[in-house]
């Protein structure tokens, strides 16, 4: 058997080829790990901003959970789209002050043997969720900022505060007040508020390092207790009280 030029040429093809992919290989995994460390750069250069939030509470009650979010001032602050639950268990609702993102879809489940019937009537996206039994669930998604008062139509004694902040950058502080949000380096505004205290804001700049923010005063004192209305706006029957 002979071998001519052309042969030689087509058995060298396939090395060719080959050769090529690993190429193409080589620089997908170069590519890659850059986009890799680039991203950890950016994540790196969030640093951690503390702060304490003080409430003046009324004598002998206990201050309410303070819940703090950031807007940047330079930049859009990011809406990262989550899911968040609140289940309804023991007639409460679990937890009872939430905080999340525009944007964001939350879950009633219903963890009672009962029916429940979870409505606000709060602007700019008041809502009703019906009457549903037990192991079902309904949600929501909030589309814009706000802060919701919940209830459920059937039982008074149940209440929870939604606030829907304008970015992703948002926390509930703790018992004693305090919180942490890691921001990218940039001028914020920092802004606190509870159930019982009208927002309070300042103007801050985070750096790549620890950052720690003014403190901010809650004012509750002038809080006074007043019970809701069911759904129809109404008060609850006395009977409601007793379920």
């Amino acid at each position: 058997m002979t071998f001519d030029g052309a042969y030689f040429a087509n058995q060298d093809r396939p090395l060719r080829c080959r050769g090529r992919q690993i190429a193409a290989e080589a620089r997908y995994w170069r590519y890659s790990l850059i986009a890799l460390f680039l991203a950890a750069s950016v994540t790196l250069d969030a640093g951690a901003v503390t702060g304490v939030v003080r409430t003046v509470a009324r004598s002998g009650a206990a201050p309410a959970a303070a819940v703090i979010y950031a807007e940047s001032i330079d930049a859009v602050s990011p809406r990262t789209a989550r899911r968040a639950v609140v289940r309804q268990k023991n007639k409460t609702f679990q937890p009872r002050v939430l905080v999340v993102p525009a944007g964001a879809t939350v879950e009633f489940p219903n963890d009672d043997n009962i029916f429940h019937n979870v409505f606000s009537l709060s602007p700019p996206q008041p809502f009703d969720l019906g009457l549903y039994r037990s192991g079902d669930t309904r949600s929501l998604t909030f589309t814009g900022p706000g802060v919701y008062r919940v209830f459920c139509n059937i039982h008074p004694q149940m209440n929870a505060f939604i606030v829907v902040a304008p970015s992703g950058f948002a926390t509930v502080a703790s018992s004693d007040g305090r919180f942490t949000l890691d921001l990218p380096p940039g001028r914020y505004r920092l802004t606190a508020l509870s159930e019982r205290a009208a927002p309070v804001s300042v103007e801050i700049t985070s750096t790549d390092g620890a950052t720690t923010a003014p403190e901010l005063t809650l004012n509750e004192s002038s809080w006074v207790f007043t019970p809701h209305k069911n759904k129809f706006g109404q008060e609850y029957p006395a009977a409601a009280y007793r379920r």
